[in-house]
């Protein structure tokens, strides 16, 4: 396998590899965004006064805004700009952050949660384009391996970085405001990148506006008309992506156990299992660092089998694993472990996903139907902290993680249902 990414790498037009690395590097910061407070929610609880089940509010209420902004940045990527979508949302998402680390009460985080995942929300639908647009077929799973990479490197951070300095007796809010200022940095200089050096075929849409709203009159009907056309322009752009619209279910599901996991998995190493709080972000990082080198075994799987039998594969095994680590039945050593090879399986299928979306996307809609599908996973983001939170409130943490195990088999039946359905990459 390592031969084989090698030589990718040595055929690849040079473009390919600057914009994949620079959406990956995009990528890195945008999961570290997602990650920012599960690593210290006791920490939070404490300084805000409020419960997990709160504070899985707050989670959730970023998976929201993300999920209400999708469309609006894919149809941006589509039919406008791919640069503007991409550097407008890489200055929210970092303005968001700023706001976040500057919080004085709970409603503050609230509302800077909100801007956080507006800015998240562009970077699916201009990063798939992107990368598509830029990368030969024959390529495309170990592009997207790559660009999973820079994701779960950045889910990595937060872990360590946040927790490291709690651990160090500084308040949480330095660490948090250090990923804003380096995420603005980058964003302005990520703009620059692809409006003054990446060709124009690149970063522009695949189909031009189609006007549809021109038509509607003087100009407080035109306003009126425009966006009617547009909600109707989204209506049959869905209606024409059937297996898009399967893969976005796919995702909400899966998402869903994920989300789940991460968001209590530092919280359940505690008071389960009795580990420390930096040595239960020690391992929600290991988590993400076997899953930033499993996504390379994704990717090169979904190229040399297909999609189907990678995410099939991922989704049972993490469902099962989850299962042992919920039960307790195993000691707080081998519970770290089980953390890490979750870590691992659940990346396997995210190559496979992208490569699947982009093979299922009807003609000049990429970005929106990687927006779709991204739909399904903020979905799981802002369902799964309440839920789950409420669960381990009510129920106990064993109760809640056995859910998490439960939906991550669920996903292995959708999965099997779809590629039957609508074929395989």
């Amino acid at each position: 396998m390592t031969e084989s990414l090698l030589a990718a790498a040595r055929r690849a037009p040079r473009e390919t590899w600057v914009v994949v690395g620079a959406v990956s590097a995009s990528q890195y910061l945008n999961h570290a965004y997602l990650v920012l407070f599960p690593p210290i929610l006791a920490v939070l609880s404490g300084e805000f006064t409020v419960g997990l089940a709160a504070l899985g509010v707050a989670l959730g209420v970023q998976g929201a805004t993300n999920t209400a902004f999708q469309l609006p940045f894919g149809r941006l990527a589509d039919r406008y700009d791919r640069t503007i979508a991409l550097g407008l949302s890489s200055v929210l998402g970092a303005v968001g952050v700023l706001a976040a680390a500057a919080a004085p009460t709970y409603e503050w985080l609230l509302v800077a949660q909100a801007v956080i995942g507006i800015g998240v929300a562009g970077h699916h639908p201009a990063h798939y384009p992107l990368i598509s647009d830029s990368t030969p077929e024959d390529l495309m799973g170990r592009a997207y391996s790559l660009y999973g990479f820079g994701g779960s490197v950045g889910f990595a951070t937060p872990p360590v970085l946040i927790a490291g300095v709690v651990s160090a007796g500084y308040s949480w809010r330095l660490g948090v405001g250090l990923i804003g200022a380096v995420g603005l940095a980058y964003a302005l200089g990520v703009t620059w990148l692809f409006a003054a050096r990446v060709d124009d075929a690149v970063t522009a849409p695949n189909v031009p506006d189609d006007g549809d709203a021109d038509d509607a009159g003087p100009t407080g009907s035109r306003s009126r008309g425009s966006w009617i056309a547009r909600a109707r322009a989204y209506l049959r752009e869905l209606a024409a992506a059937p297996g898009v619209l399967a893969l976005a279910l796919l995702a909400l599901v899966s998402s869903t156990s994920s989300w789940g996991f991460t968001s209590y998995v530092v919280v359940f190493l505690q008071d389960g299992y009795g580990l420390s709080l930096s040595r239960a972000n020690l391992a929600l990082t290991g988590s993400y660092l076997v899953g930033a080198l499993a996504v390379f075994v994704g990717g090169d799987l979904s190229d040399r089998i297909s999609a189907g039998p990678v995410m099939i594969a991922s989704f049972a095994i993490v469902g099962v694993l989850v299962g042992v680590f919920a039960l307790g039945t195993v000691g707080p050593l081998a519970a770290v472990g089980l953390v890490l090879l979750v870590g691992g399986a659940r990346s396997i299928a995210g190559p496979a996903r992208s490569k699947l979306t982009d093979a299922l996307s009807p003609s000049g809609a990429t970005g929106t139907s990687f927006a779709i599908t991204t739909i399904g996973v903020m979905l799981g983001n802002a369902v799964a902290p309440p839920a789950f939170g409420y669960l381990i409130e009510t129920a106990g943490r064993r109760a809640a993680f056995l859910g998490v195990a439960g939906v991550s088999l669920l996903a292995v039946v959708l999965t099997v249902w779809l590629i039957a359905r609508f074929g395989d990459a």
